[in-house]
């Protein structure tokens, strides 16, 4: 699987409120699928299950069967993964432009906005 395909797989597994919540669920610990569907009572066992299928398919939700039981554990480093791969810039990116224009907004001259692009100076006033 390429890596826009896992980051599709990953988006589209963090896009349903019902897959967030069994991850937010998972943050407190391991969790039985009977666990997790009673913490969601709106839905049925069989939708709880394909909800986990997405989150495992997604490499969120690592399954450990004991006995009769599955077991399941969150794992966090595919989130982690698109916090350093997009998150964490973009803060950075929006960060600098809030800086920028709070400058501009005090008066500094000669503080753009944006990095001037095809332009020349003539030399002419």
């Amino acid at each position: 699987m390429s890596m826009d395909d896992q980051d599709d797989a990953l988006f589209k597994a963090l896009g349903h409120r019902a897959r967030r919540r069994i991850l937010d669920a998972l943050k407190a610990g391991p969790r039985t699928t009977g666990m997790l569907c009673e913490l969601m009572p709106e839905l049925d066992r069989c939708t709880v299950m394909q909800h986990l299928k997405v989150l495992e398919e997604a490499g969120l939700v690592i399954v450990e069967r004991r006995g009769r039981e599955r077991w399941n554990h969150l794992d966090a480093l595919p989130i982690h993964g698109i916090h350093e791969r997009w998150i964490g810039p973009y803060a950075a990116y929006a960060a600098a432009m809030l800086s920028r224009l709070k400058r501009m907004s005090e008066g500094e001259a000669g503080v753009p906005m944006h990095e001037p692009t095809g332009t020349k100076e003539t030399g002419n006033a």
